[in-house]
């Protein structure tokens, strides 16, 4: 396994691959919503690749909002589940906000990946929400608190 922080655009296709299959073909999510201005221009998010065996596998992304790292389009594909991946990409994003100096994150997790989110110090900070046709909840964690 690798992980990468996304610097060329041949990398982000991958990326964008590969949420194209998790999130639109496998759930459904509507093509004009997974994707934003924060895909189109630089800059405005980190990105990275997870790879496995050389080939990228998954893959997730970093905002800066109100001085929190928001972590999204966290995703792996269904045939490399179960192998620590989710968790490599959670842990290359906190090392992102880490590295520019902040000191929280949060993420809008999806309902059955709750218990997985808490494993790696993140706590329930909403009821269930719904975001394009999922139930989420907000999950958030301080840096401070979970050395």
């Amino acid at each position: 396994m690798k992980v990468k922080q996304i610097k060329e655009k041949r990398e982000l296709e991958a990326a964008f691959q590969i949420r194209k299959v998790v999130f639109v073909e496998e759930q459904g999510t509507p093509l004009k919503d997974e994707f934003d201005e924060f895909d189109e221009y630089e800059n405005l998010a980190e990105h990275i690749l997870v790879y496995f065996n050389d080939k990228p596998v998954g893959t997730g992304r970093l905002k800066i909002i109100d001085n929190t790292a928001k972590l999204e389009r966290i995703c792996i594909l269904a045939t490399h589940r179960k192998f620590g991946l989710g968790k490599a990409v959670v842990k290359a994003l906190e090392k992102i906000a880490r590295e520019k100096g902040l000191k929280k994150a949060k993420l809008h997790g999806q309902t059955h990946a709750e218990h997985f989110y808490e494993k790696l110090g993140y706590k329930k900070a909403s009821d269930v929400f719904i975001e394009d046709g999922i139930p989420h909840f907000l999950m958030v964690k301080d840096f401070l608190k979970s050395q």
